[in-house]
């Protein structure tokens, strides 16, 4: 797994303290019912503060999965 991975992971542990690595990379809104709004918001907290950026708010309701906040980290933020 790369780094981002990891560290994505780390993210979502943080907010969802009872997910595996494995379900952290197949997390989605549909799939996790603590995924509520303040759960968003945190989450979102948590990934700014891992990775140094403001991520747009406007672009909130369209991360509801690990794999679309990971292709928007990937295409907004530079980290490695």
């Amino acid at each position: 797994m790369d780094n981002l991975k990891t560290r994505l992971v780390s993210c979502f542990q943080t907010v969802f303290p009872d997910l595996s690595e494995q379900q952290a990379l197949a997390a989605s809104q549909a799939n996790l019912a603590e995924w509520d709004s303040v759960a968003a918001i945190t989450l979102v907290n948590v990934i700014e503060d891992e990775f140094g950026i403001e991520m747009d708010l406007d672009a909130l309701a369209d991360l509801d999965s690990f794999d679309k906040v990971c292709a928007y980290l990937q295409t907004n933020a530079q980290v490695a």
